[in-house]
């Protein structure tokens, strides 16, 4: 599996999250975030139950332009 690093939140400093990668061969999307709270989790679970093998991340909003950007390589052509 090869993944691009499309980049990661300008103000997380040294730390390396949240970030996001686009994986070549699938162009699906992966996300590094910050886990959600405990509140967040259970008001998310209300309409649809999350299973066991997923989890519910939070993205900053400041990150807005870096997600358009990771959707952009997922659907060029520079990765065909």
């Amino acid at each position: 599996m090869t993944l691009r690093f499309v980049g990661k939140d300008p103000e997380s400093g040294d730390h390396g999250s949240p970030a996001a990668w686009v994986v070549e061969d699938t162009r699906d999307l992966l996300f590094q975030g910050w886990s959600a709270d405990e509140q967040t989790t259970k008001a998310s679970t209300r309409d649809v139950a999350l299973p066991a093998n997923e989890a519910l991340i939070r993205i900053p909003r400041r990150m807005i332009p870096l997600l358009r950007e990771a959707l952009d390589v997922a659907e060029s052509d520079e990765l065909r």
